[in-house]
């Protein structure tokens, strides 16, 4: 049989998080009591005045196209965000909504890489970076950092990945996957270097950004250094925060060539967003924003309880997050002790297997060693999944 695949797309990975969520939808289905720690999704649901704003939009028509880079209200409401939370100024020729913050990062890597195009990209990462870079023309220069410098990338680290090559550096904070942040001290020492290099893009991965707990005020570059803001764009979206994940709302907000740029791109892919959706995130950006409290403070117990869980088991080294959902154990040393496992791959296979508990393995996250588990599930299903672990360590 003709193999009409590409070479391109047999070079792309499936997405690990989505592919072990699936193994232990599947494993659930065939009557296996799995509890799965895979999915990065809020086990809350999503706040009733969103959904009761998503039912007027139906009810009142807002069911046709809408402009390609969102409503004219959806906009304002994003304008109006990271102007009262992140005291970032945006018209509306620089705002983009799309569909999820991954629809954005994916139309930002494709209007602003050429062939050949380095991405800077600081290791563990979310897995789907590397990826859609490669879908985009792009290479890859992973920087790897770890536990003792709290998964973060250093100055002379960025300065030493910056080639003549070099096109966009992606941070992520609170990091997917190890709950770490960028202190200001640490994103002032990084915009230092940048400053230096003007052909270096910056795309700041916010999608956490509201479930955060660190001592220290969250910052960003952009406020920071004033003079990146023509190389910067931002990524965020309603999914995290206001636990509307299947709703597959992002935005973007940046210079205005390169959103026309990833506006021209997305109305030859998807055109608009849904519009129910996006009446939904009007009202989600726009409404009570108490909400987010009670998510936050159960992701906030949940997190201190796990970590410390984690680091009582056997061989597990487990730092603490200053956002996110994510715990993420160095394993190195339960893999040693384990007859016919090697990798972290192999750990997680056996941890489904054996303890019937689901979680994803560091490696597709840049970070051999290491799992990932997250703790966007009850505190129930917490104590039953680390009881199983101990048990079958």
């Amino acid at each position: 049989m003709t193999d009409f695949v590409s070479e391109l797309i047999k070079k792309v990975k499936p997405s690990a998080t989505i592919a072990v969520s699936m193994k232990a939808a599947e494993l659930r289905a065939a009557g296996k009591d799995v509890i799965g720690l895979g999915a990065g999704e809020p086990d809350f649901d999503t706040p009733d005045h969103i959904k009761a704003a998503a039912i007027e939009a139906i009810n009142n028509g807002q069911t046709k196209y809408t402009a390609v880079d969102g409503t004219a209200e959806l906009k304002q409401a994003v304008i109006d965000k990271f102007k009262c939370e992140n005291g970032l100024d945006f018209v509306a020729n620089q705002i983009l909504v799309s569909c999820g913050a991954k629809h954005s990062i994916s139309n930002l890597l494709a209007a602003v890489l050429n062939p050949g195009d380095e991405v800077i990209i600081p290791a563990p990462y979310w897995v789907s970076y590397p990826d859609m870079a490669l879908l985009a023309g792009g290479k890859s220069v992973i920087v790897t950092t770890t536990q003792e410098q709290d998964f973060k990338i250093t100055p002379e680290q960025l300065e030493n990945a910056i080639s003549d090559k070099s096109r966009l550096i992606i941070l992520n904070t609170p990091s997917n996957p190890t709950g770490k942040a960028y202190r200001k001290a640490e994103l002032q020492a990084l915009g230092e270097v940048l400053l230096k290099y003007p052909q270096v893009m910056i795309a700041t991965d916010d999608i956490y950004e509201h479930i955060y707990w660190g001592d220290e005020e969250i910052t960003n570059l952009g406020v920071l250094f004033p003079k990146l803001m023509d190389r910067m764009v931002f990524i965020n979206g309603v999914s995290k925060a206001y636990a509307m994940t299947g709703w597959r709302i992002g935005y973007a907000a940046g210079p205005v060539a390169v959103i026309a740029a990833m506006r021209k791109i997305q109305s030859q892919a998807t055109s608009n967003p849904c519009s129910i959706s996006q009446a939904a995130s009007v009202a989600a950006l726009n409404g009570p924003q108490d909400c987010l409290v009670p998510m936050k403070k159960a992701f906030k117990e949940r997190h201190d309880w796990l970590v410390k869980a984690l680091n009582d088991l056997p061989g597990f080294s487990c730092l603490e997050g200053e956002g996110a959902f994510y715990a993420f154990p160095n394993v190195e040393k339960v893999i040693s002790r384990i007859d016919g496992v090697s990798t972290d791959v192999e750990l997680s296979t056996w941890l489904l297997e054996n303890a019937k508990v689901a979680v994803v393995p560091g490696t597709p996250f840049g970070a051999p060693g290491h799992v990932r588990l997250s703790f966007a599930t009850s505190m129930d299903n917490l104590n039953i999944a680390v009881k199983r672990i101990k048990d079958c360590l």
